[in-house]
């Protein structure tokens, strides 16, 4: 892929170590002392490349739904910005983290940066010859820690049902990283194949058997405190105590024996009080028995004068229907033949009256596909303009 000329003029013989596309015709160009921001032409802003030095002494990303910012603080310029679509974070960030590190002096020559990896506030960057790690709302600043490759003595991964632990052994101290189980696989998988690769080993025994310290052992063997036998430890199983410090508690039987009483008691209660009821209401209904008896008589009258009337609704809704579906036989089939059918009889009623109206019809619709032309265009326009603005211009 060929490189645009006005970024071909600022290499200054440099090489292209990456380079990463933001959509369209706009990319990022790193090379080892910096990243290019080159901008096509475009309706926001004119064909540009914009240089950004890696030695920064802080990286910060500031994400949003649609764009992500990238700043880098310099100690005589301050802060210098620039943005990338949402979804090219990741591609963008890994690149310049890797030549930021390299600016600040803190990877080697020819040592390459393996991955990058984001856990809400932490930042884990695995290179072919260490570790680094940042804690902070920055991604990089120097408030970062290393650990090279040389130096570890052990590795070991502890699983949880939420996050997994890392626990590193540099120098003697073990560290202890969390990762999300959603990356804890991957980021296991890569950090084991950088340190085997380091120590030209095969397996996670082998690694613990190479780099292991057989003194830790002994050392914390011959360093244990001996607290000595002057104190007793606590027995695990007192002597019971005697049956005159066992205080007494009431009979049992006399508790339940009340209970049962007076559940007895107030089921009998209740008893009565259900019969009683009963009884008002049967006395109740006896009373109203007549009335009942005397709404049945007056019944067939009211019923036959309802079936009258539910006769004749019946017949004014057979004869609505009637006139529904005759209605619904003399209506067109379809709405647009019917359209069709009308403009076209309108049509032959002006070209028989007025020629010169049928011209007036003929010559605006020529000016309404015009317009149509224009709005597609329109749109087109509109459409690369919020293209543009989501590549960060």
């Amino acid at each position: 892929m060929s490189v645009p000329g006005i970024v071909q003029s600022t290499l200054d013989g440099e090489e292209i170590a990456a380079r990463v596309s933001l959509g369209s015709d706009d990319e990022l160009f790193i090379t080892p002392t910096r990243t290019i921001v080159y901008r096509a032409d475009g309706l926001l802003s004119d064909e540009s490349a914009d240089e950004f030095p890696h030695d920064a002494d802080r990286l910060t990303i500031s994400e949003g739904r649609r764009k992500t910012k990238f700043v880098l603080e310099y100690p005589l310029d301050g802060e210098r910005t620039f943005t990338v679509p949402g979804g090219k974070t990741d591609d963008v960030l890994h690149p310049v983290l890797a030549g930021v590190l390299n600016g600040n002096g803190i990877t080697d020559p020819g040592e390459t940066v393996v991955k990058t990896y984001r856990f809400s506030e932490l930042t884990l960057i695995i290179t072919s010859d260490r570790l680094v790690k940042h804690i902070g709302s920055a991604v990089w600043d120097g408030d970062y820690e290393e650990y090279h490759f040389g130096d570890v003595t052990n590795l070991d991964f502890e699983d949880g049902s939420v996050a997994t632990q890392i626990v590193l052994t540099a120098n003697g101290r073990p560290q202890r990283i969390k990762a999300p189980n959603e990356q804890a696989n991957d980021l296991r998988e890569r950090l084991k194949r950088a340190l085997f690769d380091y120590h030209d080993v095969g397996s996670l025994a082998e690694l613990n058997e190479a780099v292991g310290d057989d003194d830790e052992s002994s050392a914390s063997s011959e360093g244990a405190v001996d607290f000595g036998g002057g104190v007793d430890p606590l027995d695990a199983d007192p002597p019971e105590p005697d049956d005159r410090d066992v205080t007494g508690e009431p009979a049992t039987g006399t508790r339940e024996a009340g209970a049962t009483e007076s559940l007895a008691g107030g089921r009998r209660d209740e008893t009565a009080t259900a019969d009683s009821g009963s009884t008002t209401t049967r006395a109740d209904r006896s009373e109203s028995q007549p009335a009942s008896s005397t709404s049945r008589a007056a019944t067939p009258t009211a019923d036959h004068d309802h079936a009258s009337n539910r006769d004749g609704t019946t017949d004014v809704a057979e004869a609505e229907t009637g006139s529904v579906f005759e209605a619904a036989e003399a209506t067109p089939s379809s709405p647009d033949d019917a359209g069709a059918a009308t403009a076209e009889a309108d049509r032959a009623v002006v070209a028989e009256t007025d020629p010169e109206l049928l011209e007036r019809v003929e010559s605006l619709e020529e000016a309404v596909d015009r317009q149509s032309e224009i709005i597609e265009r329109q749109q087109q326009t509109i459409e690369q303009l919020i293209a543009e603005l989501r590549q960060g211009r």
